[in-house]
């Protein structure tokens, strides 16, 4: 039997439940969105209905009003519901008659709000969850990590070390965040992989707009995985995976509907007029994105490796920080930051306050002046506004650089706790 994780979505996903009548858990196939509704709706009075059942899924189209208001009492689960968007129309005209919180559990494989489909989106009436695969956090069985709060408590960041090597960095990147792989080795690993992404882009995508070409989705998605957290140059990207560039952005947008891949969008702060304007991108789990390089974790590991580990690492480090911002106990948006004169920083975390952490990733082990530069930058242009910036490497111990800077291990992500008041 396949062990069941902790999910840190739980709480907060309880509290929508609570409070609207309808919960929306998106994100990729098989990250645990089934098992998460399952964990909000243990009780009595639950039904689950899965459309990937073909009769349910023919009795949802018979019926629609008779079918969303089989439940009277209690919360309906339905499962795929991408599988019949105007299913949602009874749904929103359910909850017009009866308002009342947690009456509609939905999962969906796909971004129902970027399927055209779509006859209504519940505004107003239903809470979106976005579930990612595991977090460090989860896989440890830990209390919900939250980089930002141990950031913001006043800690002592120099003081942190970890024992996680170079090669066991290296190896949670390989393992990546899918519950199911976690007890899969070798050749098994690859293969669930290879299956995993034939499956998602020969089936859930290929009915959307830009995914009904497969082999060129399959194109384009290994260049995004060969450029990891790179910059995304539409141009190139359609050239080198052979797509007229005015189709580029709807394979771009078939890719993202399916939860295959996460963009993070540049910072434009208007502190500068010469800010570029290009979001980086990634595929959104590192063992699908390695696979798809054709690297292995041997590779990355060794000292030949590095370049190819630099990407997948800032990958890894974006995607957690995802999941974090999630439940963390402060509200924030992620981007990065790059203008012509050469300033870089890879993560730049903007809180909901007007604060502003930024995070530099390098898979070096030792800590050098020029890693710092553009955090620097950062700090002198925005003054009070900068809150700390880190600069996360495979070290295992930490040291303050200067003010308001800090070199730390990237195990600091998911090991370092706020400061206890």
């Amino acid at each position: 039997m396949a062990k069941v994780f902790p999910r840190h979505l739980v709480r907060f996903g309880s509290e929508a439940l609570g409070a609207f009548p309808a919960l929306v858990i998106q994100g990729a196939r098989q990250v645990g969105k089934s098992t998460l509704a399952a964990m909000l709706t243990d009780g009595p009075g639950a039904r689950l209905f899965t459309l990937d059942d073909e009769a349910t899924l023919a009795a949802a189209k018979a019926d629609s009003r008779a079918f969303v208001d089989q439940v009277a009492k209690g919360t309906m689960v339905i499962d795929e519901v991408q599988r019949h968007p105007a299913l949602m129309l009874a749904i929103k005209a359910s909850i017009d008659r009866d308002r009342r919180p947690g009456r509609f559990v939905l999962t969906g494989s796909s971004d129902l709000l970027r399927l055209p489909s779509t006859p209504d989106s519940l505004a107003g009436r239903a809470a979106t969850l976005r579930l990612r695969g595991l977090s460090q956090g989860e896989l440890a069985d830990a209390e919900p990590e939250d980089f930002v709060a141990a950031a913001l408590s006043g800690g002592r960041p120099e003081l942190h070390t970890s024992s996680l090597s170079r090669a066991e960095y290296a190896a949670r990147i390989a393992r990546g965040a899918f519950p199911e792989l976690q007890t899969l080795t070798g050749r098994l690993h690859t293969t669930w992989l290879d299956s995993y992404l034939e499956r998602v882009i020969r089936r859930d995508s290929v009915d959307l707009p830009g995914g009904g070409q497969p082999e060129r989705s399959r194109a384009v998605i290994r260049l995004i995985a060969a450029n990891q957290a790179g910059e995304l140059v539409k141009a190139r990207l359609a050239q080198q995976a052979g797509v007229p560039a005015q189709s580029i952005t709807t394979y771009l947008d078939a890719l993202a509907t399916v939860f295959l891949t996460e963009t993070l969008p540049p910072w434009t702060p208007n502190l500068t007029r010469r800010e570029i304007g290009r979001h980086k991108a990634m595929v959104a789990d590192s063992a699908l994105a390695m696979r798809l390089s054709r690297v292995s974790r041997e590779q990355i590991s060794a000292l030949i490796g590095g370049e190819m580990l630099g990407g997948l690492l800032e990958g890894f480090v974006i995607t957690e920080m995802l999941k974090q911002r999630d439940w963390s106990e402060h509200g924030y948006q992620l981007f990065h930051f790059r203008d012509r004169n050469g300033w870089e920083v890879d993560l730049v975390i903007e809180l909901d306050d007007g604060r502003v952490i930024g995070i530099e990733v390098k898979a070096s082990s030792t800590f050098r002046a020029e890693h710092f530069a553009g955090l620097v930058a950062l700090r002198d242009r925005l003054g009070d506004r900068f809150a700390a910036g880190f600069v996360l490497g495979t070290a295992e111990a930490a040291f303050q650089y200067a003010e308001r800077l800090w070199g730390m291990p990237v195990a600091a992500l998911w090991e370092w706790r706020p400061k206890a008041n």
